[in-house]
């Protein structure tokens, strides 16, 4: 388990601001992208480089710009695009301002026989953590409040210390870097690490998930 805490994630907010607003970051373990697309049924589209290319073909889709989507589905389908990639034995979806990966009715399928850790947020800053492991909810939170918790580890010896040392405040609402505690919880959890070198120089393949 690595030593991550939310001071390393200040990145995030300023390298990537629409996403700090709003996103959904979803990683599981031992699958490929293709796998993870299938899981979220999201139709395949291309192939981009980087995520600010990611956020790129985001624009375009809400835009209504995006010439492929329009050759996938038909235009009054309600669909979220989902970027996949692969690091370090974990396959990574990012939801710019999505959200498939914090809902109850779509972890469990996501997290199919094996591990599955996410984290959200939107515009309202509602947050929500997720850990999965073999069909049981581990962990589950909301970042902002992280003194009230459910999962099997939830209460468990050693939780509370992981979530302060990476910068929650467990006492009442959480301060300006809750979400960066997020990124930080979700590194020691899985032992990937993200920075905005390896986000550049991983290739995404884009995907149309429906929306439920």
């Amino acid at each position: 388990m690595t030593a991550a805490h939310a001071a390393d994630y200040t990145w995030f907010d300023k390298r990537y601001p629409a996403l700090g607003e709003a996103y959904c970051l979803t990683q599981v373990e031992g699958i490929d992208a293709s796998e993870l697309l299938r899981r979220f049924d999201a139709l395949t589209g291309r192939e981009v480089t980087g995520l600010d290319a990611v956020l790129a073909a985001w624009e375009a889709f809400e835009d209504g710009e995006d010439e492929e989507a329009e050759e996938l589905f038909d235009a009054d389908e309600e669909r979220i695009l989902v970027a996949v990639t692969e690091l370090d034995g974990w396959a990574l979806a990012v939801e710019p301002y999505g959200y498939l990966g914090s809902l109850n009715e779509v972890v469990p399928r996501l997290a199919e026989g094996t591990r599955l850790v996410s984290h959200f947020r939107n515009v309202n800053a509602v947050d929500h953590f997720h850990w999965w492991e073999q069909g049981t909810c581990r962990l589950d939170f909301e970042p902002l409040f992280s003194g009230e918790r459910h999962g099997t580890d939830a209460e468990a010896p050693g939780t509370a210390e992981l979530l302060t040392a990476c910068g929650f405040e467990l006492d009442g609402e959480n301060g300006d870097l809750h979400t960066e505690a997020a990124f930080a919880l979700a590194e020691r959890l899985t032992d990937v690490r993200l920075g905005p070198d390896r986000l550049e120089a991983a290739t995404f393949r884009l995907g149309y998930a429906p929306r439920p």
